[in-house]
Order: structure tokens, then C-alpha cells, then sequence
């Protein structure tokens, strides 16, 4: 190996990262900030340099990075690249614990627990909620599950990422909620590229939409709580009270925009996807229930 640690010796305190793309790497730095020693490997070589140069060890095989310390982390592409790097150390993996911070489906990630388990190794599922130039700071918080007991072990570790929000023993779950928040998040994203286009056509630069259209962003948490003092206890009780806004109402304003988008030549796909909850909606009787009945549709799709 070559770098300023030797894991062995500190097994109780080390963190293996496998996987350095941005995230990786500043989780690595984050760890070593916080005292930790830590092992690193990547496919490309070269990108452990930086890391290596602040006090990271350099592993030169996956084996070898997983035999320096008790916790390994991955961050990778996605859970094929795990077994595509740790299936040639798969004897190595007995007794420690493997924390996959990686994006893929929750049931991939349960295959992947069972996969862990069977080479006698403890699985983590993680979702970082933070671009890499947040990790360890106050805002930065990790969607955990798997085993309640390996959580609490090496929660102290992992709390240098970010405040650990466990969700349960299912390794699913953390994907899950990982991948729900991005539904929302890259939604989002699209919506405010639609809108941004939208009114380009009148001459506004992207300049001057993004701040207005970024304050209303920011406020619809506050207006959806004011509207429910528990978010989602009426969802729970199947209860659609239209006294607020009915899907008649918000489905007429989809219709508005997906006319006004045609209109000005832009690609209609995000407003007919939206259009198209509130119609089936309305089809089935429900006009005058809450907007908050479209999740009829998209839990029972056509």
C-alpha cells in the first residue's frame, strides 16, 4: 500500500471507501477530517491522488482495501459495480460490514443484502440526501436500513457523513426513500426547466426567471403545510377534502398549461403526464375531491 495509515492497527477507528467520484471523494475527506483513517480504491486509479495526498491509504486491489478496515463504504455507479469489484474478494468480506451508499432499486438492494449475507457480511443501504460539496456539514443527513443492531455499531462512523436518519430492518427502505425524494427532486428539475423555456418565448432570460421561479419552489412546502397540519394524515385515512382546491380546479390549470406550452412549441411531455392524473381523476367521479386524489392513478395505473 502506499499512503500514512496502517488499518490494521486501527480497525475499531478505519473506513474503507471504495468508489472516488465526487462523492466519494468527499466523503473520504470528510472521514479523515474527523480523525478516521481511511483506505481507498477505484477502478481509476488516479483519482484516489488527491485523497491520497491528504492522508488517504491507497489499496492497490478491492481485496486489499476491504481486508484494511471492519466498515467499507461504496459509492458507485450502481449495484452491478459492486459485484463486479468485490467478487474476486469475496472471502475477505466475512465479519465486516458493507455500507452501499450506491443509487439502484430497493429490490437490487435487497438481493444485495442477501448476497452480503451469504459470504457472511452485514449490509447497510445508505442515501446520501447532499450534493458531494455538503457531506459532513449540519445539512447533511444519510437514509439508512438493514440490521438495527449493525446500525447502531457503526453509527458513530457514519455520523461524520451526516445526521443518520434510520428507517428499519428492510435493506429496501432507504432506497426506497432515497428514490422517492429523487421523483420529487428531478421533477422538480424538469418542471423548472419547462418553465424557464416557457417563458424564454416571451424574451426572459434565464437570468431573470430562475429567482422568481426558485422563491415559489421554495415556498410550496409551506403552502401544502398550511393546508394540512399533518402532511399526509388525510392521504392515510383515504380522505380527499375538496374544500381547499379540487382536482376540477387544478386539472383545468393543466389543461391551461399544456395549451400554452403547445402553443409556444415546447415538448409536451412533462404537462400531458400531469394532465393525464387529473383527467383519470375527473373520468372516475372525483372532480370535487382534493387534488391529492391523483395518487389513485398512480398507484393503480392503467
Amino acid at each position: 500500500m502506499n499512503g500514512h495509515q496502517n488499518p490494521t492497527s486501527t480497525q475499531g477507528n478505519a473506513v474503507t471507501v471504495i468508489g472516488l467520484g465526487p462523492m466519494g471523494q468527499a466523503m473520504t475527506r470528510t472521514l479523515l477530517t474527523a480523525g478516521h483513517p481511511v483506505t481507498v480504491w477505484n477502478r481509476t486509479a488516479g483519482r484516489a491522488d488527491g485523497v491520497v495526498a491528504e492522508g488517504a491509504t491507497r489499496a492497490a486491489t478491492p481485496g486489499e482495501a476491504v481486508e484494511a478496515s471492519d466498515l467499507v463504504i461504496l459509492s458507485l455507479t450502481d449495484y452491478r459495480a459492486m459485484y463486479d469489484i468485490l467478487d474476486g474478494s469475496t472471502a475477505l468480506l466475512a465479519g465486516r460490514t458493507l455500507v452501499n451508499l450506491s443509487s439502484d432499486t430497493p429490490d437490487r438492494t435487497r438481493e444485495a443484502a442477501t448476497w452480503a449475507a451469504g459470504h457472511g457480511a452485514a449490509f447497510l443501504t445508505g442515501g446520501v440526501m447532499v450534493p458531494a460539496p455538503m457531506v459532513g456539514t449540519e445539512a447533511a443527513h444519510v437514509y439508512y436500513s438493514g440490521p438495527g443492531a449493525v446500525m447502531e455499531h457503526h453509527r458513530a462512523r457514519l455520523a461524520t457523513l451526516g445526521t443518520p436518519r434510520y428507517l428499519g430492518e428492510d435493506p429496501g427502505l432507504a432506497q426506497m426513500m432515497y428514490q422517492a425524494q429523487l421523483a420529487v427532486f428531478l421533477t422538480t428539475l424538469s418542471a423548472l426547466m419547462h418553465a424557464t423555456a416557457m417563458l424564454g418565448t416571451a424574451g426572459m432570460k434565464a437570468t431573470e426567471a430562475l429567482p422568481e421561479l426558485l422563491t415559489f419552489t421554495d415556498s410550496i412546502g409551506a403552502i401544502l403545510r398550511a393546508g394540512e397540519e399533518t402532511p399526509g394524515a388525510a392521504l392515510d385515512a383515504g380522505e380527499h377534502p375538496g374544500d381547499l382546491s379540487t382536482v376540477t380546479m387544478m386539472g383545468a390549470t393543466s389543461d391551461h398549461i399544456v395549451e400554452t406550452s403547445r402553443s409556444l412549441g415546447l415538448d409536451l411531455a412533462l404537462p400531458l403526464a400531469v394532465q393525464a392524473h387529473y383527467r383519470r381523476a375527473i373520468e372516475n367521479g372525483h372532480g370535487s375531491d382534493n387534488w391529492t386524489r391523483v395518487i389513485d392513478s398512480i398507484r393503480e395505473p392503467r
